[in-house]
């Protein structure tokens, strides 16, 4: 995915131009200047964060990996077999975010947007690395080679860019099989109802098994249940860890 990240990262771009022109012409207010502004800067720092973390993933899960039960070949089905476990273990490491006050701190900022559109898939914490390979060491202890469990982590997050969107509604018969834009939308509500629900990457399955899936049935209220945080990027990034610290951590979602 390396050599192809300046084709995908163009790509996602593109999208998001569509997407403006689409609520533009459509007045569909998807997007807040502002807001918008600040998701690009918190991408641009969340890019930079991936060069300072660089290596660290495959290092803890490397290191991880001497320890195998045994080591398994590579091939299309071992790789299929590694990302259908580790789309499970993201949806423990996404549900335990929001139930445990310190990894909310670090997810915080991804649920703090008051608008759902393409530019909010990436408004990620910049220190997310530190503790996302932890939950795949599972993975590597089973005898998965770690590229393949880097990669299969990567794609789930490819996957769901295209996810954070309003331009498309219900998919049927997919709904509660795959995470759709409506389902994610109902992930990121601040409705009662919504909280807690859809923590799937790729799959529903897993919500449908552990009894969290909630279909689409009223209109989305978007951001935390506190309200408005700012526009500024670092204030975004740090407040939950600056809630964490000072003992102000009111909202679980």
């Amino acid at each position: 995915m390396r050599h192809y990240k300046g084709w995908i990262l163009a790509i996602l771009f593109l999208l998001i131009l569509a997407e403006i022109i689409w609520s533009w012409r459509k007045d569909k207010k998807l997007y807040n200047v502002k807001e918008t502004l600040a998701n690009l800067s918190i991408l641009a720092g969340f890019e930079f964060s991936k060069l300072v973390f660089a290596g660290y993933q495959l290092t803890i899960l490397g290191f991880a990996s001497n320890y195998a039960i045994a080591g398994l070949p590579r091939n299309g089905w071992i790789f299929l077999i590694c990302f259908v476990l580790a789309d499970l273990l993201y949806y423990g490491f996404h549900r335990v975010s929001h139930n445990w006050k310190p990894l909310w701190a670090f997810h915080l900022v991804h649920h703090s947007s008051m608008t759902m559109n393409l530019t909010t898939a990436y408004r990620l914490n910049w220190f997310g690395a530190i503790v996302s390979p932890l939950f795949f060491v599972p993975l590597a202890l089973a005898g998965f080679p770690p590229d393949y469990i880097a990669g299969s982590y990567a794609l789930n997050l490819l996957y769901q860019f295209f996810l954070h969107t309003e331009t498309v509604g219900k998919l049927g018969g997919i709904e509660g099989i795959l995470d759709t834009p409506s389902a994610h939308r109902v992930h990121h509500g601040s409705n009662p109802v919504y909280i807690d629900k859809n923590f799937g990457g790729v799959l529903m399955i897993w919500d449908k098994l552990f009894r969290t899936y909630q279909p689409e049935t009223e209109k989305v209220r978007y951001g935390i249940t506190t309200g408005f945080i700012s526009y500024n990027p670092f204030t975004l990034v740090f407040k939950g860890f600056i809630d964490l610290f000072t003992d102000k951590m009111k909202y679980k979602g």
